[in-house]
């Protein structure tokens, strides 16, 4: 880009749009010239992904809409005029608002942490030069080959004596940070920020965390972005956890879902309506956000 402004000050206009020609294509066709066109299989592999992932949502929309009686009947084609009966009756029987509250409460707290730490953790792994750095790692790691269940009686045992069940605590400090988001954020600040640029830093006189905050962060914006993406999909559909230490006055939104099913009757239809409702400030979120995310991350690849 910088070389566009030199060849207009010395060969005029011309050269300079025919300079600007030459690095469009280069960018469009890479060495070649040419760029290849998606073929068929592509866009069929990629329609069948697309097809599959909206499946079940639509799925649930449908037998949503209906009645009790229409499992028995097979799988509807259309959907019915029932919805918003059954989206009221789910609204009349569970702490539906009180459940979504907490679910954006929990879910935002804990991917905003998850991101903040797994940063730091990152930047120290990849870029500073400690003893035991390795290994740290690595069993930081390998931490995640431990099932979760593992730990659930010990842990409710330490927020059962800090007395924190049944409260939001119980489940945002156990995720404040994650051994995924730690490996991911190293990963990606060991080629993404140059050890050049935080020398420089630091020869001006910042310090390390001046130079994580000022150079480190800006440059792991667009996997931080996926990072906190990742984790808040994650807690806002988290059940096990959430079902074990929250009271059923104080829920989430997947344990609130519970609270619908019936002892020896389950209505499919209000449970299935439930469930898009609960889908419905995903859909949003990606809607608002999905753009910036995308820009995000392909600038981060072009800077790469």
């Amino acid at each position: 880009m910088s070389s566009v402004p030199m060849i207009e000050q010395t060969a005029g206009k011309g050269a300079a749009r025919a300079a600007q020609r030459g690095l469009g294509a280069r960018r469009r066709g890479g060495a070649g010239g040419t760029m290849r066109r998606p073929g068929f299989l592509t866009y069929g592999f990629l329609g069948a992904v697309i097809l599959g992932s909206v499946f079940p949502l639509w799925w649930s929309f449908l037998v949503g809409s209906h009645d009790s009686s229409v499992i028995s009947k097979g799988v509807p084609l259309t959907p019915g005029g029932n919805f918003f009966a059954n989206a009221a009756t789910v609204l009349d029987s569970i702490p539906f608002w009180k459940a979504l509250s907490n679910s954006i409460i929990v879910s935002t707290v804990t991917a905003a942490s998850v991101v903040l730490f797994s940063t730091l953790a990152g930047f120290a792994f990849a870029k500073l030069r400690f003893r035991g750095s390795k290994v740290l790692l690595v069993f930081v790691i390998a931490t995640m080959a431990v099932p979760t269940q593992l730990g659930v009686v010990p842990l409710f045992i330490v927020m059962a004596k800090l007395g924190w069940t049944g409260s939001l605590w119980a489940v945002i400090v156990p995720g404040v940070v994650t051994a995924f988001g730690v490996f991911w954020m190293t990963q990606y600040l060991r080629d993404a920020l140059p050890d050049e640029l935080i020398e420089a830093v630091r020869i001006d006189g910042a310090s390390m965390i001046q130079a994580f905050w000022y150079v480190g962060l800006p440059a792991a914006r667009p996997a931080a972005a996926m990072l906190a993406l990742f984790t808040f999909v994650a807690t806002w559909t988290n059940f096990f956890w959430p079902f074990i230490v929250l009271d059923p006055s104080n829920p989430t939104l997947p344990v609130a879902l519970q609270l619908l099913q019936a002892a020896h009757f389950v209505d499919y239809s209000i449970v299935l309506a439930g469930a898009v409702l609960s889908t419905i400030p995903l859909l949003l979120l990606f809607a608002v956000a999905g753009r910036q995310l995308v820009s995000g991350i392909m600038q981060g690849a072009v800077k790469g």
